[in-house]
């Protein structure tokens, strides 16, 4: 009995390296992140403590829409970059690149962000401030030579780290995922034993301008990306293909348990006096769970920073195998395209993110929300052409091997395009949740127009067609599941 796939290795330019713990860490560990620790107080306050814990269980609903045609798109489908594979068979060249290029807009929106986020949390961990070295002020946001640098160290660390093979960068990723799930276990163990369920007053809020389940629930499935990480590194995930599917789905199911745990620990921990006066409320609650002691609360921002590595490991390697599959396929320029001999990874796209990630704390916080908030929006967009991809498959291609098969797949397939053509549709100007203009929406044109640039420089080159046909054929062909 073979344990991988019946894929040939003479074919395959990476090394099926990754074990089924290894997918979930990504996975989970990139939806996890640092938000539990510091939006936990606001969504209490906004929707109240069943009331937030009902957002996410709502906006988990949504997600799994778009997930259940991810697992069944990456298990029929599992190549690097999975959504221009899917997207391109479906949709043509075109849709994929638009695809493609708005999720990795969305990924290097977030290695860019934690890359400001890390410095900013050791202050918190350490309680003093190292800012030293004032260099200038960039939308109002003043930028020290000593913060930059802890930022851009800790990108060049990331990067090598993925660098040298998908799994050292997985293996940090499951020991950190694991750390975080200890510790968020222990506070809502905490809370069992010495939380008060009257503390969780008001379980709603409603009624009141920006508050309400419906405030929390429009955020929360941006909590819930990372699931996609999976099919952008399907080529290097040796587990049989019908299982990828189902560890999708499960990833997003834990995220869900998460968020709700979190917010139930933290409720019945603090009162609403003590949530609305706290900057780090789950922190706090920690804190309070074990006798006021401060190094279980540090342990919680410990955690805190686990996930921001956590998070920014998974969109990194996501983002550099989405940057190489457009690459391959000749949308971007070739050499991003290299497969490093000894170490099997896209070594130049990830540099190439690396470099982004280690510039990003010299250019401040605010500038760089702007640029999450565009990330977000590009992320929708890709989520919205793999949901109309996997309706087009089910029609055109309806004997497609699928080895992960989702059952009522118009009905699915609607709802996830429902949902994200809603959600695009709360990113417009003059809605509470809108993008700013000229910031978050310039960054959104500037990134498709240089894409645009790309794209005909690609276009205008005859022996493409020909050179990467593989996009168009054998790089779909199904092979068959050994277990």
């Amino acid at each position: 009995m073979s344990r991988g796939n019946d894929v040939s290795s003479s074919d395959q330019n990476f090394e099926r390296v990754l074990s089924k713990k290894d997918i979930m860490a990504l996975a989970f560990g990139a939806m996890i992140g640092w938000g539990w620790v510091v939006l936990t107080g606001p969504w209490i306050q906004k929707a109240g403590s069943m009331g937030a814990i009902l957002a996410f269980i709502i906006g988990g609903i949504v997600v799994l829409f778009v997930g259940l045609t991810y697992a069944e798109l990456t298990s029929a489908m599992p190549k690097c970059g999975g959504d221009l594979v899917f997207s391109y068979r479906a949709l043509g060249k075109k849709a994929a690149f638009i695809c493609t290029w708005g999720m990795i807009l969305g990924y290097i929106s977030v290695v860019a962000f934690e890359a400001v986020a890390f410095p900013s949390v050791l202050e918190n961990l350490f309680s003093f401030s190292y800012l030293k070295g004032y260099m200038y002020t960039i939308a109002g946001y003043d930028i020290y030579a000593s913060w930059a640098l802890i930022g851009s160290i800790s990108a060049i660390i990331i990067t090598i780290v993925n660098y040298f093979g998908a799994k050292p960068a997985a293996f940090m990723q499951t020991v950190v995922t694991v750390m975080i799930a200890c510790v968020g276990i222990a506070l809502f163990t905490g809370s069992l034993f010495n939380g008060s369920v009257q503390n969780m007053s008001p379980m709603f809020v409603t009624g009141t301008s920006g508050k309400g389940i419906l405030a929390v629930a429009i955020m929360t499935p941006f909590m819930y990306v990372g699931f996609d990480v999976i099919p952008q590194a399907a080529e290097e995930i040796n587990v049989p293909f019908k299982k990828i599917g189902k560890i999708l789905i499960l990833s997003v199911i834990m995220a869900v348990v998460w968020y709700a745990m979190i917010i139930y620990s933290t409720s019945v921990a603090l009162n609403s006096n003590e949530i609305n006066s706290s900057s780090l409320v789950a922190a706090d609650a920690m804190k309070k769970m074990f006798g006021n002691s401060v190094a279980a609360s540090k342990i919680l921002i410990l955690a805190g920073i686990g996930g921001i590595l956590t998070s920014w490991n998974s969109f990194f390697m996501g983002g550099s195998r989405a940057i190489y599959s457009m690459a391959e396929a000749g949308m971007l320029p070739k050499f991003l395209a290299k497969i490093h001999p000894k170490y099997k990874t896209p070594t130049n796209a990830i540099v190439l993110i690396g470099l982004v990630s280690s510039i990003a704390p010299f250019f401040g916080e605010k500038m760089l929300v702007w640029l999450s908030n565009a990330g977000g929006f590009g992320i929708l967009i890709s989520y919205l052409l793999v949901s109309i991809s996997f309706l087009v498959l089910r029609k055109n291609e309806p004997d497609m091997e699928r080895p992960y098969k989702v059952r009522h797949p118009k009905f699915v397939g609607t709802m996830a395009i429902v949902l994200c053509i809603g959600m695009l549709l709360m990113f417009m100007p003059g809605l509470p949740s809108g993008l700013s203009w000229p910031y978050e929406w310039g960054i959104i044109l500037a990134w498709f127009l240089l894409g645009g640039i790309f794209y005909l420089a690609a276009a205008n080159k005859a022996s493409n067609e020909s050179k990467h046909t593989k996009y168009k054929e054998d790089y779909y062909t199904n092979k068959k599941v050994s277990v």
